[in-house]
Parts: C-alpha cells; sequence; structure tokens
C-alpha cells in the first residue's frame, strides 16, 4: 500500500501526565512539514490512541511522555497495535526517557526515541524518511 498525500500522524498524550508543550511543538513542526497532524489532548489511554490511528488511517503515532510510564505505555500501544493488525503503523516517541531505556523499547517496536534537546528539523527529517519508507513497503 502506497502512500497517497501528506504523512499522517497522530501525536499523543498517553497516561496521566500533563505538560503538553513538547507535543505541540512537534505536532507543529509536522505540521509546518506539510503532514496531517491529529493531536489527540491529554491523559489519552493506550486504546484511544490506536483508535484515533486507525480510524484516521494514521502513518504514524508519535508519543510524548513525561510521566516515567514510557515502558508501559509505548509496550501497551504497540501491543494493541499488532492485535488491530496495525502494525504497519509506525510508532515513535519523545520525551524525557533515560538512555538506559531506549535499547528495551526499541526491543518492543517503538522506531525511535527522541530526547530533550532533539531539534525539531531531525524529529522531521526522520518521520519524512521513516514514515514514507514504511507505508510504501
Amino acid at each position: 500500500m502506497g502512500v497517497s498525500g501528506p504523512i499522517r500522524v497522530v501525536v499523543a498524550k498517553p497516561g496521566l501526565d500533563g505538560h503538553d508543550r513538547g507535543a505541540k511543538v512537534i505536532a507543529r513542526a509536522l505540521r509546518d512539514a506539510g503532514m496531517e497532524v491529529i493531536y489527540t489532548g491529554l491523559h489519552q489511554t493506550p486504546e484511544q490512541i490506536v483508535d484515533t490511528a486507525i480510524q484516521e488511517d494514521a502513518d504514524g503515532i508519535g508519543l510524548s511522555i513525561l510521566s516515567g510510564a514510557h515502558m508501559t505505555l509505548c509496550a501497551k500501544v504497540v501491543e494493541l497495535l499488532r492485535e488491530r493488525d496495525a502494525a504497519d503503523i509506525v510508532v515513535f516517541g519523545g520525551g524525557i526517557i533515560p538512555d538506559d531505556d531506549i535499547p528495551q523499547l526499541k526491543a518492543l517496536g517503538v522506531a525511535e526515541i527522541f530526547t530533550p534537546g532533539t531539534p525539531t528539523r531531525d524529529v522531521v527529517s526522520w518521520v519524512e524518511s521513516h514514515l514514507r519508507a514504511g507505508a510504501s513497503a
């Protein structure tokens, strides 16, 4: 299935984390790069995020997590995508995530993790190259 039209990304804030400035910055950067962005708002469950991504025919899900619950929340999103035959939706994340946890998250199926200070252009570039490649495979 090739990509027709712009890349579609769901940007989500799972869990109890109430800080969404970073998610909004990324959402705006992706929009400014010509992508369609669906921002789900705060306090989303993994189920709500996956439902939104499937309903919106998203190419990717960007999770922003600052609460420390990244291992559980990311694993649940990836697991739900697999259960719903939507594992082709690329999951990436960002936030305050310890370096030691990044390899574990990638082993769980998270494609990339962006930590604080990553330039938005680097995130945009990664999304453009990995979501286009993944969606057209």
